[in-house]
């Protein structure tokens, strides 16, 4: 995402902000900066998050 685009909150309105943010994805705890809605606190993620990191996830479970 550039700095020209601006993403708002689908729910209020709000414009979103990057905010560090704890996920527990499949009783694990990690920590990225995201952007979210400062007035309901949902967040975006984003694409690379969600086949990155989040697959990691999965597969240290897969091996566990």
């Amino acid at each position: 995402m550039s700095e020209e685009e601006k993403w708002k909150c689908r729910c209020c309105g709000c414009e979103l902000s990057k905010r560090q943010v704890v996920f527990d994805y499949l009783s694990l705890t990690f920590s990225e900066k995201v952007l979210r809605c400062p007035k309901c606190g949902r967040v975006l993620i984003p694409k690379d998050l969600a086949v990155g990191k989040m697959v990691e996830v999965e597969a240290q479970l897969e091996d566990k």
